[in-house]
């Protein structure tokens, strides 16, 4: 592993940083299993990952966030990713910043995606003076509809998500949100 990363922040267990060219091959493993892809179109191939991470490290060059690389700091694994991004399709609710993860299966029921994700909301919030932060997943991803509920998220509402228009099974979105107490 490389042993040159430097963690924008930490959570008890997890760090948190911007993506080094040794993550690609390992994201690309995550991004090609079914199951980690369950809640999406399709799974992603190499070259699909490496595009993702390109963007993801010129977002946080330009803005200090992004779906952060995530290593369990006990063991220096690369776990995926937990995280900030910038939404801009086309709804009544963007642009806007979401708080997203994907974590390799065997790091799945061990609450890292919880204890991720409140840290990156105090981050957002305390660091960046973030006024609100969303999230959104299909309506059959119950899974990361609990996180949401676990981190202090509402729902605002169901919508029909406009890049997963000609997928049925994906179409039906929920969007939660959460506003910053620290502000004011």
């Amino acid at each position: 592993m490389n042993t040159t990363k430097n963690y924008l922040f930490t959570s008890e267990r997890l760090g948190f940083r911007n993506w080094i060219e040794s993550d690609i091959p390992l994201m690309a493993v995550i991004n090609s299993n079914p199951n980690v892809m369950e809640f999406f179109p399709s799974v992603q191939d190499f070259e699909q990952t490496q595009r993702f991470i390109k963007r993801m490290q010129s977002q946080f060059e330009e803005k200090n966030y992004c779906y952060f690389a995530v290593d369990v700091l006990e063991t220096d694994t690369f776990i995926g990713f937990i995280g900030l991004s910038d939404k801009d399709f086309e709804s009544d609710f963007t642009p806007s910043v979401d708080i997203g993860w994907r974590l390799s299966e065997e790091h799945w029921k061990k609450g890292y995606a919880t204890e991720g994700a409140l840290a990156c909301l105090n981050y957002g919030f305390g660091n960046l003076k973030l006024e609100k932060i969303i999230a959104t997943t299909p309506a059959i991803n119950l899974k990361s509809e609990e996180v949401m509920k676990k981190i202090g998220m509402t729902k605002v509402k169901n919508f029909n998500h406009p890049l997963l228009s000609d997928n049925e099974r994906l179409e039906d979105c929920l969007l939660y949100s959460i506003k910053n107490q620290l502000a004011n």
